[in-house]
Protein backbone atom coordinates (compact mmCIF):
# COMPACT_ATOMS: atom_id res chain seq x y z
CA UNK A 1 0.00 0.00 0.00
CA UNK A 2 1.17 3.26 -0.89
CA UNK A 3 0.51 5.94 1.38
CA UNK A 4 3.28 8.70 -0.48
CA UNK A 5 0.92 10.18 -3.66
CA UNK A 6 4.04 12.69 -4.48
CA UNK A 7 7.59 12.93 -3.15
CA UNK A 8 8.22 16.25 -4.70
CA UNK A 9 5.18 17.53 -2.29
CA UNK A 10 6.72 15.34 0.60
CA UNK A 11 10.00 16.64 0.05
CA UNK A 12 9.06 20.76 -0.12
CA UNK A 13 6.29 19.93 3.07
CA UNK A 14 9.42 18.82 5.44
CA UNK A 15 11.75 21.70 3.65
CA UNK A 16 8.59 23.95 5.00
CA UNK A 17 8.14 22.72 8.11
CA UNK A 18 11.53 23.07 9.07
CA UNK A 19 11.70 26.41 8.44
CA UNK A 20 8.64 27.30 9.94
CA UNK A 21 9.92 25.47 13.14
CA UNK A 22 13.14 27.39 12.88
CA UNK A 23 10.86 31.19 12.54
CA UNK A 24 8.76 30.42 15.27
CA UNK A 25 11.64 29.80 18.06
CA UNK A 26 13.50 32.43 18.08
CA UNK A 27 16.64 30.79 20.20
CA UNK A 28 17.04 28.55 17.13
CA UNK A 29 19.98 29.97 15.06
CA UNK A 30 21.19 26.76 13.57
CA UNK A 31 20.53 22.58 12.25
CA UNK A 32 23.21 20.39 13.75
CA UNK A 33 22.87 17.15 11.55
CA UNK A 34 25.20 14.16 12.30
CA UNK A 35 26.54 12.40 8.81
CA UNK A 36 26.99 8.59 9.07
CA UNK A 37 27.32 7.51 5.56
CA UNK A 38 23.64 5.91 5.43
CA UNK A 39 20.51 6.93 3.82
CA UNK A 40 18.85 8.78 6.60
CA UNK A 41 21.49 11.24 7.95
CA UNK A 42 22.21 11.80 4.26
CA UNK A 43 18.07 12.65 3.82
CA UNK A 44 17.85 14.55 6.65
CA UNK A 45 21.07 16.84 6.01
CA UNK A 46 20.00 17.16 2.44
CA UNK A 47 16.89 18.91 3.48
CA UNK A 48 18.31 20.94 6.13
CA UNK A 49 20.67 22.33 3.53
CA UNK A 50 17.45 23.00 1.34
CA UNK A 51 16.01 25.52 3.84
CA UNK A 52 18.70 28.05 3.38
CA UNK A 53 19.43 28.48 6.66
CA UNK A 54 22.56 27.56 8.68
CA UNK A 55 23.20 24.15 8.87
CA UNK A 56 25.82 22.49 10.12
CA UNK A 57 27.06 18.85 9.15
CA UNK A 58 29.50 16.65 11.24
CA UNK A 59 31.59 13.81 10.47
CA UNK A 60 32.18 11.58 13.42
CA UNK A 61 34.21 8.94 12.50
CA UNK A 62 34.42 6.44 15.70
CA UNK A 63 36.20 2.54 14.48
CA UNK A 64 33.69 3.50 11.71
CA UNK A 65 34.22 0.78 7.93
CA UNK A 66 35.92 2.61 5.30
CA UNK A 67 33.11 2.80 2.96
CA UNK A 68 31.02 4.25 5.87
CA UNK A 69 33.61 7.03 6.48
CA UNK A 70 34.25 7.23 2.50
CA UNK A 71 30.00 7.89 1.89
CA UNK A 72 30.01 10.40 5.02
CA UNK A 73 33.23 12.63 3.34
CA UNK A 74 31.80 12.64 0.14
CA UNK A 75 28.08 13.60 1.03
CA UNK A 76 29.16 16.35 3.49
CA UNK A 77 31.35 17.79 1.06
CA UNK A 78 28.61 17.48 -1.95
CA UNK A 79 26.46 19.46 0.69
CA UNK A 80 29.39 22.29 1.44
CA UNK A 81 29.79 22.69 -2.48
CA UNK A 82 26.09 23.08 -3.41
CA UNK A 83 24.59 24.83 -0.25
CA UNK A 84 26.44 28.51 0.97
CA UNK A 85 24.31 27.74 4.11
CA UNK A 86 26.17 24.83 5.14
CA UNK A 87 29.38 24.49 7.07
CA UNK A 88 30.95 20.53 7.30
CA UNK A 89 32.98 19.77 10.64
CA UNK A 90 35.28 16.52 11.55
CA UNK A 91 35.31 15.34 14.62
CA UNK A 92 37.66 12.22 15.08
CA UNK A 93 36.34 10.79 18.92
CA UNK A 94 38.64 7.61 18.65
CA UNK A 95 41.30 9.09 21.47
CA UNK A 96 38.33 10.28 23.70
CA UNK A 97 36.62 6.80 23.41
CA UNK A 98 39.24 4.95 24.15
CA UNK A 99 40.68 7.21 26.93
CA UNK A 100 36.99 6.74 28.62
CA UNK A 101 37.32 2.86 28.45
CA UNK A 102 40.79 2.69 29.80
CA UNK A 103 39.51 5.35 32.66
CA UNK A 104 36.62 2.72 33.17
CA UNK A 105 39.85 0.23 34.25
CA UNK A 106 37.95 -2.76 32.12
CA UNK A 107 41.64 -2.97 30.09
CA UNK A 108 43.65 -6.01 30.07
CA UNK A 109 47.34 -5.91 29.30
CA UNK A 110 46.66 -7.27 25.69
CA UNK A 111 44.76 -4.45 24.85
CA UNK A 112 41.71 -5.68 24.60
CA UNK A 113 38.36 -4.42 25.47
CA UNK A 114 36.72 -6.84 28.29
CA UNK A 115 33.45 -4.74 28.62
CA UNK A 116 30.10 -5.45 26.77
CA UNK A 117 30.59 -5.31 22.54
CA UNK A 118 26.69 -4.06 23.08
CA UNK A 119 27.58 -1.54 25.84
CA UNK A 120 30.69 -0.40 23.63
CA UNK A 121 28.76 0.20 20.53
CA UNK A 122 26.14 2.53 22.83
CA UNK A 123 28.90 4.38 24.44
CA UNK A 124 29.88 5.22 20.62
CA UNK A 125 26.36 6.88 19.90
CA UNK A 126 26.59 8.33 23.05
CA UNK A 127 29.91 10.07 22.70
CA UNK A 128 28.37 11.34 18.90
CA UNK A 129 25.29 12.76 20.86
CA UNK A 130 27.60 14.67 23.14
CA UNK A 131 29.85 15.96 20.52
CA UNK A 132 26.54 16.99 18.40
CA UNK A 133 24.82 19.07 21.81
CA UNK A 134 28.19 20.56 22.04
CA UNK A 135 28.62 21.88 18.34
CA UNK A 136 24.84 23.39 19.11
CA UNK A 137 25.26 24.89 22.31
CA UNK A 138 28.42 26.49 20.43
CA UNK A 139 26.10 27.64 17.28
CA UNK A 140 22.93 28.14 19.13
CA UNK A 141 22.01 25.37 17.06
CA UNK A 142 19.57 22.24 17.65
CA UNK A 143 20.09 18.85 17.22
CA UNK A 144 18.06 17.42 14.00
CA UNK A 145 17.32 13.69 14.41
CA UNK A 146 17.90 11.18 11.62
CA UNK A 147 15.34 8.10 12.78
CA UNK A 148 12.93 6.89 10.83
CA UNK A 149 9.17 5.67 11.87
CA UNK A 150 10.19 1.97 11.25
CA UNK A 151 13.55 1.65 13.84
CA UNK A 152 12.72 4.72 16.20
CA UNK A 153 9.22 4.87 16.45
CA UNK A 154 8.20 0.96 15.56
CA UNK A 155 10.82 -1.23 16.81
CA UNK A 156 12.99 1.14 18.92
CA UNK A 157 15.82 0.52 17.04
CA UNK A 158 18.32 3.27 18.65
CA UNK A 159 20.40 3.81 21.18
CA UNK A 160 19.23 5.45 24.28
CA UNK A 161 20.50 9.07 24.80
CA UNK A 162 22.29 8.49 22.00
CA UNK A 163 20.79 8.64 18.55
CA UNK A 164 17.80 8.92 20.61
CA UNK A 165 18.79 12.04 21.95
CA UNK A 166 17.73 14.86 19.64
CA UNK A 167 15.59 17.73 19.64
CA UNK A 168 13.32 17.13 15.98
CA UNK A 169 12.95 14.30 13.87
CA UNK A 170 11.89 15.90 10.03
CA UNK A 171 11.25 11.88 8.93
CA UNK A 172 9.77 10.39 12.02
CA UNK A 173 6.66 10.05 10.09
CA UNK A 174 8.28 8.20 7.01
CA UNK A 175 8.82 4.31 6.96
CA UNK A 176 12.44 3.55 5.45
CA UNK A 177 11.23 2.69 2.32
CA UNK A 178 9.79 5.95 1.86
CA UNK A 179 12.97 7.86 3.27
CA UNK A 180 14.83 5.86 -0.21
CA UNK A 181 12.35 7.51 -2.17
CA UNK A 182 12.98 10.84 -0.58
CA UNK A 183 16.56 10.03 -1.09
CA UNK A 184 16.01 10.08 -5.11
CA UNK A 185 13.90 12.68 -4.87
CA UNK A 186 16.78 14.66 -3.71
CA UNK A 187 19.60 13.44 -5.75
CA UNK A 188 21.36 11.62 -3.58
CA UNK A 189 24.21 9.76 -4.20
CA UNK A 190 23.07 5.94 -5.63
CA UNK A 191 25.85 4.20 -3.95
CA UNK A 192 23.90 5.47 -0.29
CA UNK A 193 20.86 4.94 -1.62
CA UNK A 194 22.05 1.19 -2.81
CA UNK A 195 24.28 0.50 0.41
CA UNK A 196 23.00 -2.03 2.58
CA UNK A 197 21.80 0.24 6.08
CA UNK A 198 24.21 -0.32 8.98
CA UNK A 199 24.41 1.59 12.49
CA UNK A 200 28.52 1.40 11.90
CA UNK A 201 28.99 0.84 15.49
CA UNK A 202 30.22 -2.53 15.14
CA UNK A 203 33.38 -3.99 14.66
CA UNK A 204 32.32 -6.75 12.28
CA UNK A 205 30.08 -4.58 9.95
CA UNK A 206 26.83 -6.49 10.89
CA UNK A 207 23.68 -4.78 8.85
CA UNK A 208 20.71 -3.05 10.17
CA UNK A 209 18.31 -5.51 9.15
CA UNK A 210 20.58 -8.39 10.01
CA UNK A 211 20.49 -7.02 13.82
CA UNK A 212 16.82 -6.67 13.32
CA UNK A 213 15.94 -10.11 12.07
CA UNK A 214 14.27 -8.73 9.37
CA UNK A 215 13.49 -7.00 6.26
CA UNK A 216 12.31 -3.25 6.16
CA UNK A 217 9.10 -4.00 4.08
CA UNK A 218 8.01 -6.76 6.06
CA UNK A 219 8.39 -4.94 9.30
CA UNK A 220 6.78 -2.21 7.48
CA UNK A 221 3.80 -4.73 6.50
CA UNK A 222 3.85 -5.39 10.78
CA UNK A 223 3.43 -2.09 11.63
CA UNK A 224 0.71 -1.72 8.97
CA UNK A 225 -1.38 -4.21 10.28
Amino acid sequence: MTRIDSYEDLTENIVRWLKDYYYDNNSVKAFVIGVSGGIDSAVVSSLCARTGLPTYVVCMPLESKFENSRLSDVHSKALVEKYDNVERIEVELFSSYDSLLKSIDWWTEKGEYTSSEHANANTKSRMRMVTLYQIAGTVGGIVVGTGNKVEDYGVGFYTKYGDGGVDISPIADCNKTEVWEIGKELGILNEIIEAAPTDGLWDDGRTDEGQLGLKYHELEEAMDN
